[in-house]
């Protein structure tokens, strides 16, 4: 430490956090950073190459204990997990140094930051060495990057891709001469003496003292330092590598005390009031008065480095990041790969030559230090129970969620309408599913409703043209009409449900296919019963004769009709269906469908339509001997069967369906129960109308029965 007085100390070594405390230390200024600043430069380090999960050593000291503990909340608040913090014994603990080489040996973290000193360090590589661990990327603090741990061959190929951080070194005109020319016979410092003998691996003969003795403890040959020896054609270049940090900030501490004194001597006391600061000459010289002015210096050195110092009275440093390269002929180097300047902005603190880097093994990739590898996009990191942040499983995303960037805490559910894609990465509208006009399910179910129609409509026009034909005139041809007139509505009525669902179609659709369903059935019920009157109750003398009229067969018509107007308005009164977007039924697809309102008000509309089926079913089978001239009960019979196998066959299939299939099932009964009715009922007639016109005469009809029926 360089001291002017004993208020005023200026360091050039000293790196401990607590001292730049002003509270504490007010007079304590320094020409390096404190520990705070390298502890940020690692963390940025780690940062810059994505490595999450690391392991730190410390030495039991002042050097480690203390930015060990900054470290490890540095670290943790930026997001990085400590695999392990261990703490290098003060003493050759042989047990304890096992345990610690065991835990780096089995422990996954492959980036070990020591922040230890050299008295520490040696035997920890030393234990490192002996079990071969060579897999380990160690990080150095400045206090053990140049220590002589980096001189011994036996650990280079341990510390082989080792990144540490050493003090600027700025070139001071004819320094590296000055180093490359020393030798030690022309100096007394014996700490040049020790750092010779450590570097050439010799002792050197004290003088005057032929006594000593030519072998070590060992019994083996001592070689003795001739003083000849060059740093210039050392293997490893000493002024590179070792960078005599502390000569450089000792060189700082000097002019900085005396710019400082020269100010302080050569200044105008009206000048400096107002500063706080006061002159002073040689004689009357104070230590607060130095302090104040040492404070506020600031030159550049003959290196052209910025000498000044912060509020704290450190000296803002940049740092050089060394890598240490071992080459398998057995040479070594370190390498300077980038800078770190604890004064420039966040974005722009640290700067590396990622190519220049040689990892351990010879490895040129920047090589993984994580815990768990990256969560993709559509995943979300699920943290393992006991077990650090930076260690967890990947989840898929939940149905309907995403996550659009790796590392994802949580997924982010999709909107209402729309789902994910891409492997949950990103949302995208849904699929809007419909039965509509414009693809072919719609196409085909809309031409076969229109073809049918004009079917039954040419059937119609047949029955009026032959109106006076005995075939029509003996089946009740009013109750033909309202049938084919009724079944031309049934087809027509398909086309509601086809199409975008509007309020209206939604309200209406269902109504009437029960409506005229209902009126359908109606009518063939009342033919049916016409058909039991005219064959039972033909005397002269019945009673029954009067009613073999329009009234019955149109009183039945209109009372079986307005009991389903009555449920069906009942329906739309109090639950009425409406149009819905459907989110649920199918993932990533928006339903629009006609949403029934009440399932009891439809289940006893179609209820009452099979009720009417199976009465009209059940009379026309009692009637299905009759004779068969003037008898339609079988072909109403059949006409029954297939009526009730295509809605029988209709509840499963329509409850088994979803989305616009669902309503094409409803489509398909439709038609294949109005088209059964077309097909059995009238298509016989047509045929003897159009291709047997000689068996509709009175006589072929009359055949097997006097009986007629009336219109």
């Amino acid at each position: 430490m360089c001291e002017i007085s004993i208020a005023t100390k200026i360091s050039y070594r000293s790196t401990v956090s607590l001292l730049s405390d002003k509270q504490q230390f007010p007079s304590f200024v320094r020409t390096l950073s404190s520990l705070t600043a390298q502890v940020i430069g690692i963390t940025q380090l780690m940062k810059h190459f994505d490595w999450t999960w690391v392991g730190i050593l410390a030495s039991d000291n002042d050097q480690g204990i203390e930015p060990s503990q900054d470290l490890l909340q540095e670290l943790t608040k930026r997001g990085s997990c400590v695999a392990f913090l261990e703490i290098l014994p003060a003493y050759n603990s042989e047990s304890k140094l096992h345990q610690i080489v065991e835990k780096i040996r089995s422990s996954s973290a492959k980036v070990i930051i020591v922040c230890s000193t050299q008295l520490y360090l040696i035997p920890l590589m030393e234990e490192v060495t002996v079990q071969n661990i060579s897999n380990k990327i160690w990080i150095a603090p400045f206090t053990w990057i140049n220590s002589l741990v980096f001189y011994i061959k036996d650990y280079w190929k341990t510390l082989n891709g080792t990144l540490g951080f050493t003090m600027y070194n700025p070139e001071i005109t004819e320094f590296q001469d000055f180093v490359n020319n020393l030798i030690p016979s022309t100096s007394d410092d014996i700490f040049l003496i020790l750092f010779w003998e450590t570097i050439f691996h010799c002792k050197w003969m004290p003088k005057h003292n032929t006594s000593i003795s030519l072998l070590d403890e060992l019994g083996n040959k001592i070689t003795f330092c001739a003083g000849t020896e060059s740093l210039k054609k050392l293997q490893t270049l000493v002024y590179e590598s070792y960078s005599f940090q502390e000569a450089i900030s000792a060189y700082n501490a000097v002019y900085a005390a005396v710019h400082a004194l020269n100010r302080l001597l050569s200044c105008d006391s009206k000048d400096v009031i107002s500063k706080n600061k006061s002159c002073a000459g040689v004689a009357s010289l104070q230590p607060w008065q130095l302090l104040n002015f040492i404070k506020v210096v600031h030159f550049v050195n003959a290196a052209g480095q910025e000498v000044y110092f912060d509020a704290n009275g450190d000296m803002p440093n940049q740092f050089d990041i060394q890598n240490f390269q071992f080459f398998l002929n057995g040479t070594s180097r370190i390498v300077k790969v980038g800078i770190f300047k604890s004064w420039a902005p966040n974005d722009q603190e640290i700067q590396i030559d990622k190519r220049s880097i040689l990892w351990t093994g010879g490895a040129t990739e920047v090589p993984r230090a994580v815990c768990s590898e990256s969560c993709s996009p559509g995943y979300r990191k699920s943290t393992l129970k006991g077990q650090p942040v930076c260690c967890f499983d990947c989840i898929p995303c939940s149905e309907g969620e995403i996550s659009n960037h790796s590392d994802s805490n949580d997924c982010i559910r999709c909107a209402d309408d729309q789902w994910p894609a891409n492997g949950q990465e990103k949302c995208i509208p849904k699929t809007i599913e419909l039965l509509s006009y414009k693809e072919p399910l719609g196409v085909s179910l809309s031409a076969i409703c229109i073809i049918c129609s004009i079917i039954t409509a040419s059937v119609l026009c047949i029955f009026v043209k032959f109106k006076d034909t005995p075939i029509i005139k003996a089946n009740n041809r009013s109750l033909s009409y309202l049938l084919l007139f009724a079944l031309i509505l049934c087809f027509l009525c398909s086309l509601i449900f086809i199409g975008y669902p509007k309020r209206e179609t939604c309200l209406f659709r269902q109504a009437a296919f029960g409506v005229i369903f209902s009126f359908s059935v109606s009518c063939i019920l009342a033919k049916t019963v016409t058909v039991i009157i005219a064959f039972n109750f033909t005397k002269p003398s019945s009673c029954m004769r009067k009613w073999m009229g329009t009234k019955i067969p149109i009183c039945m018509i209109i009372f079986c009709s307005l009991i389903q107007v009555s449920i069906c308005a009942t329906w739309l009164s109090t639950a009425p269906p409406f149009p819905n977007a459907n989110i649920v039924i199918k993932p990533g697809i928006i339903i629009l469908e006609c949403q029934e309102g009440s399932s009891t008000a439809f289940g006893f509309m179609l209820g009452y339509m099979g009720f009417l089926s199976l009465l009209c079913f059940a009379i026309a089978f009692l009637a299905r001997k009759l004779p068969d001239t003037f008898n339609e009960a079988q072909l109403i019979t059949f006409s029954m069967i297939v009526f009730v196998s295509v809605w029988a066959a209709f509840i499963p299939a329509y409850l088994s369906t979803q989305g616009k299939y669902m309503v094409a099932v409803e489509v398909f009964a439709i038609l294949a129960s109005a088209s059964g009715m077309l097909c059995s009922i009238f298509v016989p007639k047509c045929y003897i109308i159009l291709l047997k016109p000689e068996k509709n005469t009175r006589k072929v009809i009359s055949g097997k029965t006097v009986h007629s029926t009336t219109e």
